[in-house]
């Protein structure tokens, strides 16, 4: 068969974080969306309409995001620092 994981025939699909590099499922990951309209948000149900880029649900990869500017350079656009806040207070929330 392909590539990815199959649960009953179905591909799971895998993203990239743009953290750390690995490759995760879909599910798994955090997804933060460039609207249409241009507007930056955090998209928890993974179905929002916009450009996506995916990172890892952990403190170390957003810190790494940030320095490395890939969340930026994915979404063609400058992130807000209330962007950041938000995906670290989810991750914090998770994490726990």
């Amino acid at each position: 068969m392909g590539k990815g994981n199959t649960l009953a025939g179905k591909k799971t699909p895998t993203r990239q974080c743009i953290g750390c590099g690995d490759k995760k499922d879909k599910k798994e990951l955090i997804r933060v969306i460039k609207t249409p309209e241009g507007e930056i948000t955090v998209d928890f149900t993974g179905k929002k309409n916009g450009r996506g880029a995916y990172i890892c649900n952990s403190t170390e990869c957003l810190k790494q995001a940030v320095k490395k500017k890939s969340l930026e350079r994915s979404l063609k656009t400058p992130i807000p620092k209330d962007i950041y806040q938000e995906l670290e207070k989810e991750m914090i929330k998770g994490e726990s």
